[in-house]
């Protein structure tokens, strides 16, 4: 190796490389937290790694891998370098560090010094790895912190079933590059990582991924025809910050999205701009679409080869509905991915600074619908009616005065802690906190209309010192 170091520009960019180490000797020179971080790395490429220091970290003992690993419990030597694949100077003296530098580039090893970016033939990058997939973070020593947060904003936004993914293409390889011709090959995976076969490991249904990608490399381009798929997506109570990450990738996937009157302006925005958008907004007695149509549609659809995500306020299966609409589905043999949202219980609790339980308050959680069926409110009002326990009314604003009314009648005081929370999590987020007995007029006075969860039990009493979010202040 020529060293020409000195002849490069001193803002020259680094060139990316991945090194195959498997059974190459390395040196990791030291014992404490970069070098075990470097043998953790190096053991998983099967590298023969050689570690010399005096004493090491448990962790770097510990440390196992598809490599191997050998520890010589002494100083480094200059002679220690002959016959390694590449140096790594990591020890706590600068001056033994230098030496292996520079014994190592006689020799013609390439060496990365702990202390001395500057000084190093090659950066080590922040790492994001999914199986065999690895996504690597550099700034070229100028940036170590904006590195780690750029890799930490990756690692957010990078599925662990992305390395699944990868996995399920490095087992096909040899099959597609042997029924599929080169032409073709970018386009057959394009359709692969963008179709209902990702969508399969995405959901957790490898094996059923690995058979449906067998059978559509035995399809010609004309037998194969595009199947369409329902996304059962709960966006949570309002803020669009508490939006899981698998919903937010299925809302930029969508062909086509049914959506409620009660979705937040923000979370809609969030939806691929290229979808069709069709409201089906259920509020009380006003419905857009009966539930049978809606359910109908999503079929119809999902069978004219279309992506179709279901969008709902909260999680599906919390008085969502959402089982009713893929029960049809389910029997039209539609495929489907349900994912669940915060509900609005949670969401609007923890804005509001109201656990649902507390030790000393609330023992149990009781979620039931404040909605009138057949112009009654058919609950168990003596179990409802109980100390010890958090009561929380979905859909309860219109009926309100009713059921404070029935659970004083049942047993509770009428100064027992009520409060009504109006589009909880959001910007336009209003706390409305009584007693059942002055609730319905507290609420009746005030302007905000918005979506509404009705909170009953002695743990509202700790909204006035744990509520946290003032987005009015």
């Amino acid at each position: 190796m020529t060293d020409n170091s000195d002849n490069a520009p001193p803002e020259a960019a680094g060139y990316p490389v991945t090194l195959r180490l498997a059974g190459r000797s390395v040196l990791v020179a030291g014992g404490g937290r970069i070098a075990a971080r470097r043998v953790e790395r190096l053991l998983k490429t099967g590298a023969r790694v050689v570690v010399i220091a005096p004493d090491v970290l448990p962790a770097l003992s510990e440390a196992g891998g598809a490599g191997a690993l050998v520890w010589h419990c002494r100083e480094v030597r200059e002679a220690d370098v002959a016959g390694m694949q590449l140096v790594f100077a990591a020890t706590d003296d600068s001056s033994v560090n230098d030496q292996l530098a520079r014994a190592a580039r006689r020799q013609g090893i390439w060496v990365q010094r702990a202390d001395a970016a500057e000084d190093s033939d090659f950066l080590v990058p922040a790492l994001v790895e999914r199986g065999p997939l690895q996504i690597a973070i550099s700034s070229a020593a100028a940036a170590p912190s904006l590195t780690r947060r750029v890799r930490a904003h990756i690692e957010t936004l990078t599925p662990r079933a992305y390395g699944e993914l990868a996995s399920l293409a490095r087992r096909f390889r040899d099959d597609v590059r042997a029924r599929i011709p080169r032409q073709k090959r970018a386009a057959f995976w394009d359709e692969i990582f963008e179709g209902p076969i990702a969508e399969q490991v995405f959901a957790g249904r490898y094996d059923d991924a690995v058979r449906a990608l067998d059978q559509r490399l035995h399809q010609t381009d004309e037998a194969h025809a595009a199947r369409g798929e329902v996304y059962l997506v709960g966006s949570g109570p309002g803020d669009p910050d508490l939006l899981t990450f698998r919903a937010l990738r299925l809302m930029q996937r969508a062909d086509v999205v049914l959506y409620d009157s009660l979705l937040s302006p923000d979370i809609l925005a969030l939806v691929s701009p290229e979808a069709e958008r069709i409201h089906v907004g259920k509020r009380a007695e006003r419905h857009t679409l009966p539930q049978e149509r809606i359910n109908t549609l999503m079929v119809e659809l999902a069978q004219q080869g279309r992506r179709v995500l279901r969008l709902k306020g909260g999680d599906p299966f919390v008085f969502g509905r959402g089982g009713e609409e893929i029960t049809q589905l389910a029997e039209a043999g539609i495929d489907f991915q349900i994912v669940p949202g915060i509900t609005a219980a949670n969401g609007c609790a923890a804005y509001a600074g109201i656990p649902l339980t507390h030790r000393d308050h609330a023992q149990s959680v009781i979620f039931v619908t404040g909605h009138l069926q057949a112009g009654e409110l058919k609950l168990g009002w003596a179990e409802l009616a109980r100390p010890g326990q958090t009561v929380v009314f979905f859909m309860g604003r219109r009926n309100l005065a009713l059921i404070c009314d029935r659970l004083r009648e049942y047993g509770l005081a009428d100064d027992w802690p009520a409060a009504m929370i109006i589009d909880g999590t959001t910007a336009r987020q209003t706390i409305i906190a009584g007693t059942l007995a002055d609730l319905p007029e507290r609420v009746a006075a005030d302007p905000a209309k918005g979506p509404a969860l009705l909170i009953v039990g002695e743990v509202v009493r700790l909204h006035e010192t744990l509520g946290w979010f003032r987005p009015h202040s």
